[in-house]
């Protein structure tokens, strides 16, 4: 299934970063693209470059994201919007545990529970969830962010399962540090954010990541691209420590 056999779209977190550039990107290939996120207006310049529909909606509201979906036909979901806090579990508050959960794990089932039986019915379809290495690499902090990934990296393997028998594909982008501003609201200052994690660095770029999602959309009908880990040249993760103590 080429992009000549889906007619619509849906990307959560559209309206800045990685979800700004796949909502280009679908409509340039010819989809009806839906665009997801809560800036209303960022959506509203998104819409007048390509053509998108914007939905200014909370995902973590459940009914108005139910609300927004309601009647759509979607060919191709992409599950892109998530959130970070710093800290581990040892330092983490309430907030930075129910943010975090309803934005990278409960929006995505919900959005899947809403419109993936709608492909399997019509037995095409195409579902891209957009991980992290950190859903399946462990490393110091961000305890409740590995937690929500890994859990999206789990769900994409079980929707094949779930599919099973139907043509409905399922990716999964893992990827290492972009240069998003999810680190600018990690810290509350995107020009500290850059100092930090960019200067001097090769990041990804969220056009690295669309070219990922195209070439998954893009394969052969009688193909499922799984699971695509994609990391800048000179990011390695991963790594064993051991503390010694004497006596």
């Amino acid at each position: 299934m080429t992009f000549s056999d889906y007619r619509t779209a849906l990307v959560t977190g559209a309206s800045t970063g990685i979800g700004a550039v796949v909502v280009e990107r679908l409509a340039r290939r010819g989809l009806q693209v839906h665009a997801v996120a809560r800036d209303a207006g960022r959506l509203a310049g998104l819409a007048e470059r390509t053509g998108c529909v914007p939905h200014a909606v909370d995902i973590t509201d459940t009914c108005a994201l139910a609300e927004a979906v309601a009647g759509l036909e979607i060919d191709v979901l992409v599950n892109n919007a998530g959130v970070s806090r710093q800290g581990n579990i040892l330092t983490a508050d309430e907030r930075a545990v129910d943010e975090q959960v309803a934005v990278n794990i409960q929006a995505v089932l919900h959005l899947v529970r809403l419109l993936m039986p709608g492909m399997v019915e019509r037995d095409l379809g195409h579902i891209v969830n957009i991980s992290s290495i950190a859903g399946v690499y462990n490393f110091g902090g961000n305890t409740i962010y590995h937690a929500t990934k890994s859990a999206v990296h789990t769900l994409s393997r079980q929707l094949r399962v779930d599919g099973f028998g139907r043509r409905v594909r399922i990716t999964e982008i893992c990827p290492g540090r972009v240069e998003t501003e999810i680190f600018g609201r990690l810290l509350g200052d995107m020009e500290e954010a850059k100092r930090r994690y960019f200067d001097g660095y090769e990041s990804l770029r969220p056009e690295d990541i669309a070219d990922a999602i195209e070439f998954a959309v893009d394969s052969p009908r009688h193909v499922n691209i799984g699971h695509i880990e994609i990391l800048p040249a000179f990011q390695v993760p991963g790594g064993l420590e051991f503390e010694r103590r004497a006596g």
